[in-house]
């Protein structure tokens, strides 16, 4: 079975990997398996300079962030094709990877869901202010930055609503019971 887990920031995705993990349940994270892939797969490394330029990687073989958030940033065509070549290779190291619980924020977003078929998709939510006020915490910035931020995402209400569980982590309700009622519906 292959479970994804998504959320929009400041939701506690990665709060609730970490109780997953607690459970013995190994969680793929995407966000640090695409920066990976770029450092190690020369694959991946010569698809990106085919479609970004030689200068997206240094003479030692770095990947140079500024050159390729230039590239992504200059139009939505750009961003749509390097989602379309680093994320099959993510896909395919996730299928690789013998685990069956994946995180990414950008699950839908991205289309990484029409990638690989999951069996289940797990939402982690949170009201609003809350997820302002992580976010302010954990960045620094101010709350009408978070709220840009996640304001910049897909809605909260679509991602549930494409989902088949959803797990309310505004910080008030027991998330451990929430987390093993999920477990004990995937494994029926």
């Amino acid at each position: 079975m292959k479970i994804a887990i998504t959320g929009g920031i400041g939701s506690g995705k990665s709060y609730v990997c970490q109780l997953l993990k607690q459970r013995g349940i190994q969680v793929y994270d995407c966000d640090a398996a695409a920066k990976r892939l770029m450092r190690t797969s020369p694959q991946l490394q010569q698809d990106l300079k085919r479609l970004v330029g030689d200068a997206v990687y240094s003479a030692e073989g770095e990947l140079q962030k500024s050159v390729l958030a230039e590239f992504i940033l200059a139009g939505e065509a750009n961003k749509l094709a390097v989602n379309d070549v680093v994320h099959p290779a993510v896909a395919a190291d996730f299928d690789a990877s013998g685990m069956e619980w994946l995180e990414s924020a950008i699950l839908f977003e991205s289309r990484f869901d029409r990638r690989v078929c999951f069996d289940k998709v797990v939402c982690v939510v949170a009201p609003q202010d809350v997820r302002i006020q992580r976010i302010m915490k954990r960045d620094n910035i101010s709350a009408e930055r978070a709220a840009g931020w996640i304001a910049a995402q897909m809605p909260q209400e679509e991602m549930q609503r494409r989902s088949t569980f959803v797990i309310n982590n505004d910080g008030v309700g027991d998330l451990g019971k929430q987390i093993d009622q999920v477990l004990a519906k995937c494994r029926q």
